[in-house]
């Protein structure tokens, strides 16, 4: 793919016991690559004001959900105010890195049972506040095409510096493909040594058809 390659993720998707290196050790090697990521997307955006970004890979456990928290916390360390969203209705994670409940969030917002406002967390680093997945919707694709969808992401916008959201992989998910064309930047991650040639093209490929802005590739657990 000709892609840039915003920076290498060394070792992140282990089972590190801390996976929120970037806020527990900020000094180490992996925090200084969320750095140089948070930097690169400034490069990309700063001229556009782009400000929702989507993050996906091709498949399960490539380590999606961890690199987006802490590139979140990395942006927030920099002092920029940043919402990160639990996109990933089918297998969320994000209230277990910052060890909230999930019993509102996302899902909730949206079928109109709860205010956004209610249903923000605060994880308790500055500056950056977290939607969970919400209640299981039994099926995602309908919720997140839903119109609400789309108000939120531009309330949402508009609120925050920065908006992060994580998703189900690409080529898992009907919904990551509605979200990506709602976004205004997508990042793929490609997990060295996991993720196939022919299935990181087919990511790119999909998201094209999908009218999706594809900025970047992320690669993780690079040796």
């Amino acid at each position: 793919m000709n892609l840039l390659v915003l920076s290498r993720i060394r070792k992140l998707a282990n089972k590190n016991k801390k996976p929120l290196v970037t806020y527990t050790n900020p000094n180490s090697m992996i925090a200084e690559q969320f750095r140089t990521i948070r930097t690169n997307i400034h490069f990309l955006t700063e001229q556009n004001n782009r400000k929702v970004f989507l993050i996906t890979s091709p498949n399960k456990q490539e380590g999606t959900s961890t690199s987006i928290a802490n590139l979140a916390v990395s942006i927030a360390q920099n002092k920029e105010k940043v919402l990160l969203v639990d996109a990933n209705l089918r297998s969320p994670a994000l209230h277990q890195l910052f060890k909230t409940s999930n019993n509102i969030g996302l899902t909730n917002v949206i079928n109109g049972s709860t205010k956004l406002n209610e249903a923000i967390d605060q994880t308790g680093i500055a500056q950056l506040d977290l939607l969970t997945s919400g209640t299981i919707s039994p099926n995602p694709s309908d919720t997140i095409g839903d119109y609400r969808m789309e108000n939120l992401l531009k309330e949402v916008g508009e609120a925050y510096d920065l908006v992060l959201i994580d998703t189900p992989p690409v080529l898992k998910s009907t919904e990551t493909r509605i979200l990506a064309s709602l976004c205004d930047g997508v990042f793929i991650l490609l997990n060295r040594g996991k993720t196939k040639v022919e299935e990181a093209e087919e990511s790119k490929k999909v998201m094209d058809l999908a009218q999706a802005n594809v900025l970047g590739i992320l690669l993780n657990n690079n040796k």
